[in-house]
């Protein structure tokens, strides 16, 4: 689930293994540049942490936001 925190939806996905995390990464860059809209992102070893802010809305959550999420969630 993603969480709502300083305007930010914040949600970690984690993997069996860094090969898994890192493929997921790629996945996710294709879909965002798609949408033209690109997440704030870290990965270590098989977690990958996603933060999605609207920075043109003032760094605010919109819809573009929920919409890649929903993206993201069906990855």
């Amino acid at each position: 689930m993603w969480e709502e925190k300083n305007n930010f939806l914040i949600k970690t996905f984690t993997f069996q293994n860094f090969q898994e995390a890192f493929g997921f990464m790629t996945r996710v860059a294709f879909i965002a540049e798609q949408m033209n809209h690109h997440p704030n992102w870290s990965n270590v070893y098989n977690k990958v942490t996603i933060e999605l802010t609207t920075h043109d809305a003032a760094n605010t959550i919109t819809e573009r936001d929920r919409n890649l999420a929903k993206a993201i969630d069906n990855i």
